[in-house]
């Protein structure tokens, strides 16, 4: 087996977590906050602004966790380490068949969906998961090629896509045609939090905004490849995750402005926010034009997860929890064969689900472990284990961290008994699996060839 080579720097490892956290959710959440919970416009802006808060507190852990242990893998290794390896082994297993293939899926049907909108002939149901797939396959053969160059790709496709998003806040707000009273408010805003059902509803809007921010810990699943990991991760993952939170911030005041909420939550898979707010600001012609722009950076979402995805599937079975296969690297210091079953996976899902229901599960899945990611901050400085990075702002940072994650997972499930259902299916089929695998690598040699 060829080992993973560090080649990557800092401008690659920030361009990465950019690239992950810019995807689908942010061309997307706002329809979906409109259509299942608040509607009241400061409500939702002040999502977005707790979801950045929530997503810099994890990214402060992420970077001491990953400065502690810079190997890839992620919340497997940490989790791993922390806790017992049927934690790690869990995590890795939500992120192979939930953290990863899922959102690739996600992304690449809302990448259908807005080149629906831009071709009607394109609109149907066959073809959109058609479109999904083929964009799925493309972005694979281009990671399963070559690290370098497929980092070089996406570094492209991030400061393109970032260029866009600030084009359009800019344009939006200086010569789009828009109207500041859309943020009128609402009688569903902030004063119903002290309710059941408020709460129940900021929770629900809070998971499709932590969807959107999800990738904020993407350079963790690459330490293996980063050049100086202990300084390099950290100012990633940091750099990365402010960038996006300004870009996401703005976006959606430019989302509003344009569109008013009730619109929004119409139907936000066939008129996502983006393509609606880009035909409202601009006309349809320019509308068009920036609606491609959006679907060219949905590809580059998909692409990162692509290249990040694997790197955790590859150290699994490095340590045996998986079939061997997965760790297989090649001499271009690819993880093949993680990344073609990664791709399989991704395709099942765009095939067999629809953008919300993959939003849901995701949002709620991931935001479990990684609040025990986080704390296991606190295990390791417990066993004396310095970091050459520390969390600013510990202990309230990482307890921050967990706090929010918890309270949007608690009633955020409760409102969705179908979502619920759907994570512990997965969770137990990982146990099985764990089981399964633990009891394979206890056998002794002779039991083995008896």
């Amino acid at each position: 087996m060829t080992p993973p080579k560090r080649q990557l720097g800092i401008v690659i490892a920030a361009a990465i977590v950019i690239a992950n956290m810019i995807g689908a959710g942010v061309f997307t959440s706002a329809g979906f906050q409109a259509a299942y919970s608040f509607k009241d416009p400061l409500t939702m802006m002040s999502t977005w602004i707790v979801g950045g808060v929530i997503a810099l507190c994890g990214a402060a852990a992420y970077a001491e966790l990953g400065s502690l242990l810079p190997r890839a893998g992620g919340e497997y290794v940490y989790l791993r380490e922390a806790y017992h390896p049927a934690v790690g082994f869990m995590s890795g297993w939500v992120s192979l068949i939930v953290g990863f293939s899922a959102p690739i899926a996600a992304a690449a049907l809302l990448f259908a969906s807005y080149i629906a909108a831009i071709a009607p002939g394109l609109s149907g149901t066959v073809a959109t998961k058609a479109i999904a797939c083929v964009l799925i396959v493309a972005m694979t053969a281009l990671h399963a090629f070559d690290t370098r160059l497929g980092g070089r790709v996406q570094t492209g496709f991030t400061i393109a896509k970032a260029a866009l998003i600030v084009v359009f806040i800019g344009a939006g707000l200086i010569v789009g045609t828009g109207d500041w009273g859309h943020f009128a408010a609402r009688g569903d805003g902030l004063s119903n939090l002290d309710t059941r059902a408020g709460a129940a509803s900021y929770a629900t809007a809070l998971m499709y905004v932590s969807f959107a921010y999800s990738g904020w810990n993407a350079a963790a699943y690459i330490a293996g490849e980063i050049q100086n990991p202990q300084r390099t991760l950290p100012r990633a993952l940091l750099l990365g995750t402010v960038v996006v939170m300004a870009l996401y911030i703005g976006l959606n005041l430019v989302f509003i402005y344009a569109v008013p909420p009730e619109a929004m939550g119409t139907d936000p898979i066939k008129q996502p926010v983006g393509d609606l707010a880009a035909r409202a600001l601009f006309g349809t012609r320019a509308g068009d034009l920036l609606s491609t722009l959006i679907a060219l950076a949905l590809m580059s979402a998909v692409s990162a997860m692509v290249m990040a995805g694997p790197r955790v599937y590859a150290t699994m079975a490095a340590d045996h929890a998986l079939p061997k296969q997965l760790a297989y690297y090649s001499k271009r210091g690819v993880p093949v064969v993680a990344v073609v079953v990664q791709c399989v996976l991704a395709m099942g899902f765009a095939i067999a689900s629809d953008p919300d229901q993959l939003i849901q599960i995701v949002g709620f899945t991931l935001a479990m472990f990684a609040a025990l990611t986080v704390g296991s901050v606190f295990v390791f400085r417990a066993r004396g284990k310095t970091a050459p990075y520390r969390t600013p702002g510990y202990p309230v940072t990482p307890l921050l961290f967990i706090a929010l994650s918890l309270w949007t997972v608690y009633f955020g499930v409760s409102a969705r008994p179908k979502v619920s259902a759907v994570i512990v299916g997965v969770l137990l089929a990982g146990s099985a699996v764990y089981l399964l695998t633990a009891r394979n690598k206890a056998r002794t040699p002779i039991e083995a060839d008896e």
